[in-house]
């Protein structure tokens, strides 16, 4: 294939991919910008329980993200049991995940307590876990078969199941958090409640289209007996991927912990630039899977060459896509917060001079974040995860973490000096992780494919 063919190949995989990414992240800015109109407080606190949510979420994630790349090359091998085995055990291993992470929900406002967080915030916060937390059931299951259809190329129906859930959540946030339609006005609980409802609808809908779409592959026939063979498989691809998640997760949720020391309105600030950050992001990541996908599937084929071209396509895409964003947050930042703010809100001045700050440092880490993301797709792809987990956990908690704590209160520089240590740690990732893919793993393969020939 040509450059110009890889890259229309990429993007007719990878758009619905960043299209679902991002209706998945409008299902968290409808929470923040609902809840900022709703009130500070409310805002900072679920701010700081779905970041709580979503630590446990990324890590049980790992498993969906290793049924990726295992569908991906079994279907290049033309192994349609063993990419069905893999799906299943995929669910197996997130549902044990979800029941372990539970009760871990159920008492976050004493583990939130014992981080530091004030009592106030971290009752609200735990009151939001308390419903919010049953989701992480069908949340984790959604991903495993998002993950098994995409590396299919049924990216479409993932894009539109997203969109369904956040048009979802967009109605049942309006209606109980503010009490609209006769519903009761529950302001974070009713959040809470859209969380669960929304999640539910994904996996009802999602186990719909599987069922019918591919009844070839009867996914979910005897989906209560075990394959411990390739339980193990899944498992140890997964648990790698999964701690390389909660390393860059961990690293934005200690963020958040630091905000949450600094106050309520500095915890609100970061919220709303977190999440204008993770629309970019989503981008990226759109990109990586697709990476994944088609790295898989030249892996599956043995074929470096093709995997290459296309890795260095995917690369640059991302890189476009980094600095029209940088133009972006450097230009416009002050309407971009003022949408998560009302007009007459007594505290909008403090949010807003202290998102500023934040969103033009969240421009700074545009380049690293997108690179970072495609090289860990690209490594995912050729089932290479234990190193990537190293260099993450290096990265976000040996460098970013130590980082933020530093800047922001060693040396007093606050929200600006925490922030200041995601660009340090995501800098230090990417580095590590594009010189894992391209001068450790696509030489190796390099040489295995001279060999073989």
């Amino acid at each position: 294939m040509t450059y110009p063919e890889h890259g229309r190949a990429i993007l007719g995989l990878g758009l619905p991919l960043v299209g679902g990414h991002l209706a998945q992240i409008a299902i968290g800015i409808t929470d923040t910008v609902m809840l900022g109109w709703y009130g500070v407080e409310a805002l900072a606190a679920v701010t700081l329980g779905s970041t709580f949510f979503f630590v446990f979420f990324i890590f049980g994630s790992g498993f969906a993200w290793a049924v990726m790349p295992m569908v991906a090359s079994l279907e290049a091998e033309g192994d349609e049991v063993g990419l069905r085995r893999a799906a299943r055990m995929g669910l197996w291993l997130s549902l044990g995940f979800a029941m372990l992470a539970l009760p871990v929900m159920v008492w976050s406002d004493d583990i939130l307590r014992a981080l530091g967080q004030g009592d106030d915030l971290a009752r609200d916060a735990g009151t939001y876990l308390r419903i919010a937390g049953f989701g992480i059931v069908p949340a984790l299951l959604v991903m495993v078969i998002k993950s098994y259809l995409a590396a299919l190329e049924r990216t479409q129906v993932v894009l539109w199941i997203t969109v369904l859930s956040a048009v979802v959540n967009g109605f049942m946030n309006y209606a109980f958090i503010f009490g609209n339609w006769g519903a009761p006005e529950l302001g974070i609980t009713g959040a809470a409640l859209a969380s669960v409802v929304t999640h539910t609808v994904a996996l009802i809908g999602i186990c719909v289209y599987a069922r019918s779409a591919l009844p070839h592959h009867a996914l979910f026939q005897r989906l209560w007996r075990p394959d411990w063979q390739m339980l193990g498989q899944v498992f140890r691809l997964g648990w790698p991927i999964g701690l390389t998640n909660l390393s860059e997760v961990g690293l934005f949720a200690g963020s958040a912990m630091m905000m949450g020391w600094l106050g309520a309105v500095p915890l609100a600030a970061h919220g709303i630039a977190l999440q204008l950050s993770a629309v970019t992001f989503m981008m990226h990541l759109g990109l990586s899977n697709a990476a994944t996908i088609r790295a898989g599937n030249a892996y599956g084929r043995q074929d470096p060459p093709h995997m290459r071209k296309g890795a260095l396509v995917v690369t640059l895409l991302s890189v476009v896509i980094a600095l029209v964003t940088i133009v972006l947050f450097v230009t416009l930042s002050e309407t971009l917060i003022s949408l998560f703010i009302q007009p007459d809100d007594p505290q909008r001045a403090e949010i807003m001079a202290i998102g500023g700050v934040l969103v033009a440092l969240a421009a700074l880490f545009q380049l690293v974040d997108g690179a970072q993301v495609i090289a860990l797709g690209l490594l995912r792809g050729v089932q290479d995860t234990r190193v990537p987990m190293i260099c993450a956990a290096l990265s976000y908690w040996g460098v970013g973490l130590p980082c933020s704590y530093l800047f922001g209160f060693v040396w007093d520089l606050g929200g600006a000096g925490i922030w200041m240590g995601l660009v340090v740690g995501l800098g230090v990732a990417s580095v590590l992780l594009s010189a894992r893919f391209w001068g450790v793993v696509l030489r190796r393969l390099d040489r295995e494919d001279a060999a073989a020939s």
